[in-house]
Formats: structure tokens, C-alpha cells, sequence
């Protein structure tokens, strides 16, 4: 007796996304690791030093995080209210973090106790950043205004207040120094010189700017604020550039590759777009669960993270080539050469017997009632594996096995109100689809003809068969009307080719016509 095969299922083409080469680098990162906080996260940093440790701030905490640890390498807990802003220096070596008691603290990372405490601020503190030199920091408050303090003496350098409302965002140049640059809720960006009294440069974004960027090399600063990433030319007076609206809620957060050709932006729409920076198009598009707040971009490219509202912290990691599987320094055994010759001259005998391992087959659900020509189980099992994976290829592939067997009207029959209106929801969802529509419609054909004799004992199956005939009439009309349509085509294609002029055999004139053609005189015969 032969073995029973399984149903084949067919793969249907999926129209979705184009597969490019940016789809393939962004999908190679592992699914997600997921850590709770104490609460929002507010800001991510990543130190700029291997192993590329990262600092999370969330309510009155900043953890430190190694690249592969799930539990904080190192935790400060020295603020009385909410902290933000946690940013390493250039070296590593500190952390400085604003707060919501307006007071600016510097950790040593490798300690406990904060070295200085910047006072002068009358509100919380939202921007914190080191100078290029190492040696000032840049602080931006709710109080409007912006300062300069020095490390070493733990004193104000410079104080602006041009801002008319919160300043919650802001960075400074990495080749100068002097230059910074800041973000308010006031719709402005503002460019400042800490040698000169007064900002250098102003931008109007047009929503409260919620992050500012600077490429690496300066020339470019983008923003994001409301539903808009903007990106302003700084080389040419801060011209606005390009204006991206691709979120349908707040930007709050902004991030760049290493190599500055991806920019990515994370909003409260729960999405991160990922755009191409020569031509700012979207090349992808993460999806989380919750509302994001913060976003950061390993500095090897090696890690995501994202911080939400719900404060879960969602780190991806690259994928690691296969080639760096094996651990540095420990080898790998190979087998000797025996193992490779071993029973390759071996001539099998007349008298020797193959025996073959049994291969053991795991059948699906449908498939074992279908050994057992349970027909109507069958077609049962296949509906609740629709239920619950939503994938109607499988149903139909089952039906067509029925069909070809010729038992699918005895699997159709003897249902009650509650299978019939299982299996017409089924049909209302998938008849349609061109896929399924040749063998859909011979089920819909054997259904009413079973059950025409029961329309009207109940409602649910009532209304489900007027949905089902509404379905199928609003297809025809769209079937009739493309016919229609590609009729007309066929007429333009016609008529827009070239005519060419076909010779007639028998004839010098190429339309077949006499010499004389049709408006030529006729001879009149003459009387003899």
C-alpha cells in the first residue's frame, strides 16, 4: 500500500516590499531584547570608546549598560527629581546629566559621587553636552536660557536667553569649541559663538523642535519637531534644505550612522524611519510597541536601542557573520584522514539486504483526519487553522484535496448554524481573491445547493448569504467594467500603430483597385 502523502500547500508570490539592499542590511539585526526601567526613557548615549558601554536615563536614574549585558553595569542614583540628559565625554571617562531640580551634575564613571555640581539655573535642566576641548559643558533649561560653565572651576562662562519658551534640545560643534547649537518649544534653532553676546545664526522650524543633529561635517543641521525632519544648510545662512513629513505624530528623537549616509528618526507614532541622506528618501521602517522617546545608534552600527513611554529599553543587535562563529584561539578539531577513505572501495555483495531508516513524517492536524477520511474534521481543522494563523491558503489547498477526491460536498454537508456561518465567513473573505476565486467558487456552488432548502430558519446564515451574493454581484461589475476598459485600450493601440500598405497579388496598384480606380469613368460600350 503506498504511503500517504501530505496536502500540498501552494506559496503564493507576497506582494509587499521592495527586497533592496538597505531592506537586507537593516533586517540583519537579531529580534529584540527587551529590559523594564523605572520609568519613560528619556535619553540613550552611547560612549564613544569600545566597548561602546551606553547610558540610559530613566526617572531618577541613568543606568549604564555594557553591549551585551541585560543588567546595568553601573547605576547613579544622586537626583532628587527626574534626571535628563545622561552624556558621556569624548574619552569615556565622565557622564553629565541635567535635572528637574535645575542642577547639573558630573559623575566620574568609574565612582559614585558626582565631582561638580553646576547651580545657577532656576528650572530643569533637559540639555546637557561637553565641548570639544573637554574642558566646558553646554546646559539648556525651561528657564529660557542657555550656559557655558567651566569644569575645572565649576563656574559660568556665558549666559544666553534669547529663547522665548522651553529649551529642550541641543548640541555643540566637535571642530570648534565655540560653537553650539540650541532647540526650542519657541519653533526656533539658534546658533551660537561663545565669543560673541548674541546668537550668530536663526532658523525658524515652525514646530517646537523636539532634537537637533549636526553632520560630522558640520555643513548640514537637521531638526525635528511636530510631525517634520528638516534639514538646514548652515554654510549658506541656514537655508532650509529639505522638510520630510513621513511620521504621523511628534519626532522626538534623531540619530546617524557611522557613516552618515543613513539618518534615522524615531517618533511617537511608534515607527523609526530610516532615510537615505542623498536623496532623503525612506529606505526602512522599524515598528514598536509603544510611543518612542529616545533613539541611539551604536557607533559601530552594531546596536539599536530605543526607549519608550511605557519605559521598556528594546536593544537589536547585529547579526554576526557566520565565519566568526568559532572563538579566537581554540580551533576547531577536524577528522583525520581515515575517516574520509573509510568505506570508500566497499563493493556491496549479491546476498547483502538494504535496510533504510524509516523516515518519520509529522503530518498537520488536517492531514491526519484526511488519512482517516475524516472529510468533515478535515475541512474543520483547516477553518480553525485560518482562525488563527489568518492563512486561507491553507483552508483552500484542503478543499482542493476534497474536490480532487471527490468528497468535498459530503464534507460541505450536515452542518449546523454555527459551522455554516464559520465557513461562509470564510468565503465572504477569500472568494474574491484571484487566487483562491477557481476553487472557492465550486464550494459556494455546493453550499447553496445543499443548504437552499434551509434559507430563511436563520438569520446569521441569511444575512451572511446576502453579504456573499453582494459580494460576488459587486465583483462581476468590476469584471464587466475592465472589460470594458481593456476594450477601449485595445481600440487606442490600434489606432495609434502605423498603417502599412498591403499589396494585392494580380494588381500594380498596392489597394488592388484598377487603374482607374472608383471615381474613374466607366466605358460605354459601343453599337456595332
Amino acid at each position: 500500500m503506498a504511503s500517504f502523502k501530505s496536502t500540498k500547500i501552494p506559496i503564493y508570490p507576497k506582494l509587499g516590499e521592495k527586497v533592496t539592499p538597505d531592506t537586507l542590511y537593516w533586517k540583519n539585526y537579531k529580534a529584540p531584547v527587551q529590559i523594564k526601567e523605572f520609568g519613560a526613557v528619556t535619553s540613550i548615549d552611547f560612549s564613544p570608546l569600545a566597548p561602546h558601554n551606553y547610558a540610559v536615563t530613566a526617572s531618577t536614574r541613568i543606568h549604564i549598560y555594557g553591549p551585551f549585558s541585560q543588567e546595568p553595569v553601573k547605576t547613579f542614583t544622586r537626583f532628587k527629581d527626574t534626571a535628563y540628559s545622561g552624556k558621556f565625554r569624548s574619552d569615556g571617562q565622565l557622564l553629565l546629566a541635567g535635572c528637574e531640580d535645575s542642577v547639573v551634575r558630573l559623575f566620574d564613571v568609574s565612582g559614585k559621587v558626582a565631582l561638580r555640581m553646576f547651580k545657577g539655573h532656576t528650572k530643569g535642566v533637559h540639555v546637557t553636552d561637553f565641548t570639544s576641548d573637554c574642558y566646558h559643558i553646554l546646559t539648556g533649561s525651561d528657564d529660557y536660557t542657555c550656559r557655558l560653565w567651566d569644569i575645572p572651576n565649576s563656574t559660568e562662562l556665558t549666559s544666553y536667553k534669547e529663547h522665548t519658551d522651553y529649551i529642550r534640545c541641543g548640541t555643540t560643534s566637535k571642530l570648534n569649541r565655540d560653537i553650539f547649537i540650541t532647540g526650542s518649544y519657541d519653533h526656533t534653532l539658534r546658533v551660537f559663538d561663545a565669543r560673541v553676546e548674541k546668537s550668530v545664526m536663526t532658523m525658524d522650524h515652525s514646530q517646537p523642535v523636539e532634537s537637533v543633529l549636526l553632520y560630522p561635517s558640520e555643513g548640514l543641521l537637521v531638526s525635528a519637531g511636530g510631525r517634520y525632519v528638516k534639514v538646514w544648510d548652515l554654510l549658506k545662512g541656514g537655508q532650509p534644505l529639505v522638510s520630510l513629513k513621513n511620521h504621523h505624530k511628534t519626532v522626538t528623537c534623531l540619530s546617524l550612522s557611522s557613516n552618515g549616509q543613513r539618518l534615522l528618526s524615531a517618533s511617537l507614532d511608534r515607527h523609526v524611519k530610516i532615510y537615505n541622506t542623498t536623496n532623503y528618501k525612506v529606505v526602512h521602517n522599524f515598528d514598536y510597541a509603544a510611543s518612542i522617546l529616545s533613539l541611539a545608534l551604536a557607533p559601530d552600527d552594531e546596536s539599536i536601542v530605543v526607549g519608550m513611554t511605557n519605559g521598556v529599553l528594546s536593544i537589536k543587535h547585529r547579526k554576526s557573520p557566520e565565519g566568526k562563529q568559532e572563538v579566537a584561539g581554540k580551533q576547531r578539531r577536524r577528522p583525520v584522514y581515515r575517516v574520509f577513505v573509510k568505506g570508500r572501495n566497499y563493493v556491496p555483495k549479491n546476498d547483502d539486504f538494504l535496510v533504510s531508516k524509516p523516515v518519520k513524517s509529522n503530518l498537520a492536524k488536517y492531514d491526519k483526519q484526511l488519512k482517516r477520511f475524516n472529510i468533515s474534521k478535515a475541512l474543520d481543522t483547516a477553518l480553525e487553522s485560518w482562525q488563527k494563523n489568518r492563512k486561507p491558503e491553507i483552508t483552500v489547498a484542503v478543499m482542493k484535496e476534497l474536490d480532487r477526491r471527490g468528497t468535498l460536498k459530503n464534507a460541505l454537508a450536515g452542518r449546523d448554524e454555527q459551522n455554516l456561518s464559520q465557513l461562509l465567513n470564510f468565503l465572504i473573505g477569500n472568494v474574491v481573491d484571484p487566487r483562491f476565486t477557481p476553487v472557492l467558487v465550486t464550494a459556494t456552488e455546493m453550499i447553496l445547493d445543499i443548504y437552499q432548502a434551509v434559507v430563511g430558519q436563520s438569520s446569521v446564515v441569511d444575512r451572511q448569504l446576502v453579504r456573499l451574493q453582494e459580494l460576488v454581484e459587486r465583483e462581476i461589475d468590476y469584471q464587466q467594467e475592465l472589460l470594458e476598459v481593456l476594450g477601449m485600450l485595445d481600440t487606442l493601440f490600434a489606432a495609434s500603430l502605423p498603417r502599412k500598405e498591403v499589396p494585392c497579388p494580380g494588381s500594380s496598384r498596392p489597394n488592388g483597385l484598377a487603374e482607374g480606380g472608383l471615381g474613374a469613368p466607366v466605358p460605354q460600350l459601343q453599337a456595332a
